[in-house]
């Protein structure tokens, strides 16, 4: 049976089907949250784009050794298309697999993903540990320093960078807009 592709709920208990960190979710929540904003700013469907986002470590800590390689058996056995599972795979480029970003939603999820990790550490050391607090500003000061926030790979930031021909800074402040309806629901809110 087909999965809607659009199915939030369903998308949701898929994931929660194969992670059970509470940190793992969020940073879900985040990508969706970011994928959405962008699809809208790309007059796309938020919805698509969201369930992708929300979707994309599916296999991440299960199949922690096979990430990005379990994914597309996981998503076919939940009904998913083969768009959905190729755009989740893409966001592996270069890092545990060769599949290149080529449509507009791959490329921008392969570009956010690890800035979304970026921005959530960065916010979480504000004073008031609100997103809505931090800075473009600010978050470069953190980007600079490779010692904060080290397991972001901040050359895949770049990378993403340069498919969605976007500078660094308008990609983090994009991305910031998009995770702030978010806030709530990935801790940082205060």
């Amino acid at each position: 049976m087909a999965a809607d592709p659009r199915d939030r709920q369903y998308a949701l208990a898929v994931f929660k089907r194969h992670n059970k960190s509470e940190a793992l979710l969020r940073h879900a929540l985040a990508v969706e949250a970011a994928m959405r904003h962008f699809a809208i700013r790309n007059n796309e469907d938020p919805d698509y784009w969201g369930v992708v986002g929300l979707l994309h470590d599916v296999d991440f800590e299960s199949y922690p050794e096979r990430h990005c390689a379990k994914a597309p058996e996981l998503l076919a056995d939940a009904g998913y298309d083969a768009g959905v599972i190729r755009a989740v795979v893409s966001h592996g480029y270069g890092l545990v697999n060769e599949v290149t970003p080529d449509l507009p939603m791959e490329k921008t999820l392969y570009a956010i993903d690890e800035l979304t990790g970026l921005i959530a550490a960065a916010a979480l050391m504000r004073p008031s540990r609100r997103l809505a607090d931090l800075e473009v500003k600010s978050l470069k000061k953190k980007w600079r320093d490779r010692r904060f926030a080290a397991g972001v790979n901040r050359d895949v930031i770049l990378r993403g960078c340069e498919m969605l021909d976007m500078e660094v800074d308008a990609l983090m402040a994009e991305t910031m807009a998009g995770m702030l309806p978010a806030a709530a629901a990935i801790g940082l809110d205060g």
